[in-house]
């Protein structure tokens, strides 16, 4: 029996309070990321307990616990309850796979109703089966840590248990421009993008519902599975990225190009007198390098393969909410290195550019980026990637410590520059 008190979690500080608010909350124009205790938590009760807040509308098991809230596991068809689990699971690490098989099974046996059962008011959930002109839906969601950059996101399924689609849910200001971002760039690469071109999620639906961005994609291919070689650069796929299955990109001087003319103004009003000056000193850059799309988040956990007889494997690339177009190539390049030392080697951002500038010598010829080039590319790349958080905190989400004020103090010494000198 489930032994939870009555209570709405909307109040909670922790992750399972931050995901029930921005999915359940009523309709405001801005949603407040933080807890409300002793207020009213809306007009649509939101409980987990032994007495449901609709003893007839939609439910989800929170497993594995409240305090330790890790998916939110819909019931009332064990079918749906097994698929949330098991579905992609290709994707995960050993251990995850191993907990949500468990987990799984228990839902397909009916045992999911043994967790605390959480029920609300789905009036997003009907509002996507409306949109997506699919009879019913089922949503799973997983709980994170409260973050301002993140997103819910939902997994939606049929009755039948299969994926129907990936819905994430921008809450706040950084956070609806990023989904934005993402359906505007799903959207403009086209449906043959070319030789060599990552797979990507097929846009179903975006638009703004009760204060909320929504941008709706489609299942990724269910045989898609973890990269068995995470590490290793993909330069030939980052290039046709960059032109979309369309020739070469323009060959520009990098201090007198459209992009580092945009750069400056989109810094102008930043509070960082560094951005500025390193602007100012690669507008000196004679170096000529080749402009075109870039994913904007090439990194290990966005990218995943599938395989065929006929084809072999191929790439599959998600969240491309950094997406844009006109920038160097040898961004992407630059932006796996860097990232991946900094989040999974948790190296500081000086060693992290480091990481970045070997990559852009060892690759960069494959991509068509000469060595001259290397050190003005990374600089840029650098000041772009501190321009990216400060949108963020400027939309709300806070600093990112991991890039401010490092990223700074690595641009005023010019750092970058003599780095790539040296491994050069």
């Amino acid at each position: 029996m489930n032994r939870v008190a009555s209570v709405d979690p909307r109040t909670r500080p922790d992750g399972l309070g931050w995901v029930t608010r921005a999915i359940f909350a009523d309709p405001e124009p801005d949603l407040d990321p933080g807890p409300v205790p002793g207020s009213d938590p809306g007009r649509r009760p939101v409980t987990i307990g032994r007495r449901p807040a609709n003893p007839d509308g939609p439910r989800w098991a929170v497993v594995p616990s409240v305090d330790r809230a890790r998916f939110l596991i819909p019931l009332g068809n064990r079918r749906v309850a097994a698929a949330s689990m098991l579905s992609y699971n290709a994707l995960r690490s050993g251990p995850t796979r191993a907990i949500r098989a468990l987990l799984g099974g228990l839902a397909r046996i009916g045992a999911a109703r043994a967790f605390p059962v959480l029920s609300a008011d789905a009036a997003l959930v009907t509002h996507l089966a409306a949109v997506l002109d699919e009879p019913t839906l089922a949503a799973a969601v997983g709980i994170r840590p409260p973050d301002p950059t993140r997103k819910p996101t939902l997994q939606l399924f049929d009755d039948r248990g299969r994926p129907r689609g990936y819905a994430k849910i921008g809450w706040n200001e950084a956070t609806r421009a990023l989904v934005r971002a993402e359906s505007a760039a799903l959207r403009a690469i086209p449906v043959d993008a070319g030789t060599g071109h990552p797979l990507i999620p097929r846009p179903l639906y975006a638009g703004d519902w009760a204060g909320r961005s929504i941008g709706v994609t489609a299942p990724l291919p269910e045989n898609v599975r973890r990269l068995s070689d995470p590490d290793r650069p993909r330069p030939a796929a980052m290039l046709a990225v960059a032109r979309r299955g369309g020739p070469p990109g323009p060959r520009l001087p990098l201090g007198t190009s459209p992009f580092l003319t945009r750069l400056g103004a989109a810094a102008h009003p930043a509070p960082a007198p560094a951005i500025r000056a390193a602007i100012a000193g690669l507008a000196a850059s004679a170096v000529v390098v080749e402009f075109g799309h870039w994913h904007g988040d090439w990194v290990p956990w966005n990218l995943g393969e599938v395989s065929s007889a006929s084809s072999g494997a191929r790439l599959v690339a998600w969240d491309w909410e950094h997406s844009g177009p006109d920038v160097p190539v040898g961004f992407d390049l630059a932006h796996q290195a860097f990232t991946t030392a900094l989040v999974v080697g948790r190296q500081p951002a000086a060693r992290a550019a480091r990481t970045a500038a070997e990559a852009l010598h060892r690759h960069g010829p494959e991509i068509g980026l000469a060595s001259a080039a290397v050190a003005p590319v990374l600089q840029a790349y650098l000041i772009e990637m501190w321009m990216r958080t400060w949108r963020m905190a400027s939309g709300g989400a806070g600093w990112n410590p991991d890039l401010h004020p490092s990223l700074l103090e690595l641009l005023a010494e010019s750092v970058p520059l003599s780095m790539t000198e040296r491994i050069a």
